[in-house]
Order: C-alpha cells, then structure tokens, then sequence
C-alpha cells in the first residue's frame, strides 16, 4: 500500500525538506519501491510507492 505526507504552513514559513524526508521515510513500510519529495514555498509533499506485481496473470489488464 502507497503512503502519502504533506505540510502547509498558513504563516508563510517555507516547508522543511528534512522534515518531509522524515515525515516519509517513516511510512517506509508502506513503499519501500519508491519515494518522491515536492516543495514550492510553503507546500510541501512526500510519498512512498509499493509496486505490485502480478505473479500469476489474473489481473484485469491481463485476464485468463
């Protein structure tokens, strides 16, 4: 399961790039495939990416 984090700051202050890491790098559990970081003033985002491979082709992309 994918795992997203975000802060916003109603002040003005500039979101911290180190707080975000944190902030993600602790729902590592949630993705351990990928991860991501966004900053633009005082919005800032993070994310976890699992990705899920289909072992047996059932899926719906790939139906039987």
């Amino acid at each position: 399961m994918c795992g997203i984090c975000g802060v916003f700051y109603f002040n003005g202050e500039s979101a911290d790039k180190q707080v975000l890491e944190r902030m993600r790098d602790s729902m590592v559990y949630r993705g351990p495939d990928d991860s991501g970081i966004f900053l633009d003033g005082k919005v800032g985002l993070g994310h976890r990416r699992l990705s899920i491979i289909d072992l047996i082709g059932g899926g719906p992309a790939n139906p039987q």
